[in-house]
């Protein structure tokens, strides 16, 4: 049992995020729950936590300077900041023979923006504090698609794929200092993101990419990011762990 561990997840008002939130404090852990728009959802995470001490925290992390002020109200509120989980992230589906060029540019900028510059920006400032603390863990929160390719996402693959190289660059970077970086890799997971398309006709493809014959639960994703932010080893610093029940595997 882990405790008195205080734990930044963006992203937890549902999905992944919620589930880790959920896991974490079962582990003991103080856990600062994130959210963008739905305020609703993230006060039903945040209810539903065991323990004491746990805060809420708004902020859109495309926001440079909306980072700064997140992580310096969780660094204070929650007693220091001893781990990050860049969980938020987002997502958007087009075959490239039907887009224009305005939409080819507006969606790289959006999904680049909340998935890979906002992390960034989050790993930096947390980083900062958890350096002056004497150490912290950060825990990314990345994709298969990094690795296999997104043919109807390629922005989402490229986003995921310069998170998995800056995890890899800070663990190296980091590491003097006691700041740990771990990275996850999930394939497709039974959230609300990936409804749309496990519901049409494509969906039984999908999850018959598994040998399982499945897709992960976000449960299944969340024990990882909880052995991450709480019990691996040092060590294990640079790591990208895949959670893709088979789907996809690197040689």
């Amino acid at each position: 049992m882990v405790s008195r561990v205080s734990i930044l997840i963006t992203g937890a008002s549902g999905g992944i995020g919620r589930a880790a939130a959920i896991e974490c404090a079962n582990q003991g852990a103080r856990v600062g729950v994130h959210y963008n728009a739905n305020q609703e959802a993230a006060e039903a995470t945040l209810a539903v936590l065991p323990g004491e001490g746990h805060r809420l925290y708004q902020c859109d992390i495309a926001s440079p300077e909306a980072i700064e002020r997140l992580i310096e109200s969780a660094d204070a509120e929650l007693d220091g900041l001893d781990v990050l989980v860049n969980n938020a992230g987002i997502s958007q589906r087009h075959n490239f023979k039907d887009i224009d060029y305005a939409t080819w540019q507006d969606t790289w900028q959006r999904v680049v923006e909340t998935n890979l510059t906002g992390p960034s920006n989050l790993c930096f400032c947390a980083g900062k504090k958890m350096i002056a603390r004497g150490g912290g863990r950060i825990v990314n929160v990345s994709s298969r698609g990094a690795f296999r390719g997104e043919p109807l996402m390629p922005w989402y693959g490229a986003s995921k794929a310069g998170m998995n190289a800056m995890g890899q660059s800070l663990a190296q970077a980091l590491g003097p200092m006691g700041v740990f970086v771990y990275t996850v890799a999930p394939g497709f997971v039974e959230t609300e993101m990936a409804a749309e398309v496990l519901a049409s006709p494509e969906g039984d493809n999908i999850r018959n990419q598994s040998s399982i014959g499945r897709v992960a639960q976000p449960e299944e994703i969340a024990k990882t990011i909880s052995f991450l932010a709480l019990e691996a080893p040092e060590f294990m610093t640079g790591c990208i762990v895949d959670v893709n029940g088979a789907s996809y595997l690197r040689s």
